[in-house]
């Protein structure tokens, strides 16, 4: 197992996939530094713009994108076609094509972390704490490792479009269902949600107030329960799937 993921990291090297990974924190961190100036307010609305716009838009369709690619690549390699001459378990392939996706994505939310620490140590009313960094950002990477077999599955089942296209719906989907009370059952939902009583900001990006009922931190521990149980399940689902697939 070891060996396979080790073999599907080095199928990463020099490619866009994981340039997205170095890239997307900076790019996020950048854009609410040059945004920020511009809003006169009480509220801290540096914080509020990396950890909305972070589950938003990077995790869903980074995740979505980095799959596709993964899937691509396989494809335009022969479409796996050289493991039927090898004794090699497709299910474990497919469970260290999800591993090194989570790897990837969590290198990014601890460099994201890194980043933000920085700019406290330069600009200390950028951020509230260290804490509040730490346990948004790994919470948020949590909560979206269910996008990752999901994404896996419609790039190899449908192509990219499709996978790119499903990650957008969910995205708008979550917008609206986070703030409800059925927001557990919407994937894309777990980690906007989430942000509300960690980093004290609405779903659709404006600051919660004093008594909302959205700070309730209760939905921690279940949001992190729910999207690690949802994550297990989809990955031998689709791991079942794709041996099928793969011996039909």
């Amino acid at each position: 197992m070891l060996n396979m993921i080790q073999s599907e990291r080095l199928k990463y090297k020099r490619t866009f996939a994981k340039k997205l990974v170095y890239i997307a924190p900076f790019f996020f961190v950048l854009y609410a530094m040059i945004t920020m100036p511009t809003i006169n307010s009480k509220y801290n609305y540096f914080e509020y713009t990396v950890f909305n716009w972070w589950p938003l838009i990077f995790i869903p369709l980074g995740t979505a994108l980095i799959a596709s690619l993964s899937a691509m690549r396989e494809k335009k390699s022969g479409n796996y076609r050289a493991l039927r001459c090898h004794d090699i378990s497709i299910t474990r392939m497919w469970f260290s094509k999800i591993i090194v996706i989570a790897y990837y994505t969590l290198f990014s939310s601890i460099e994201l972390i890194i980043l933000l620490l920085i700019l406290k140590l330069l600009l200390p009313n950028s951020i509230t704490s260290a804490v509040v960094v730490i346990l948004a950002s790994l919470t948020i990477w949590i909560t979206s490792l269910a996008y990752i077999p999901i994404g896996l599955f419609l790039a190899e089942r449908f192509g990219t479009v499709i996978s790119v296209i499903v990650s957008v719906i969910g995205i708008i989907i979550g917008v609206v269902m986070a703030p409800e009370s059925y927001w557990m059952y919407i994937p894309w939902s777990w980690g906007m949600r989430l942000m509300s009583p960690i980093v004290g900001v609405h779903p659709k990006g404006v600051p919660l107030e004093k008594g909302s009922p959205l700070l309730d931190p209760s939905v921690i521990p279940i949001g992190i329960a729910v999207s690690i149980v949802f994550f297990v399940l989809l990955s031998f689902v689709t791991a079942f799937w794709f041996s099928k697939k793969e011996v039909n």
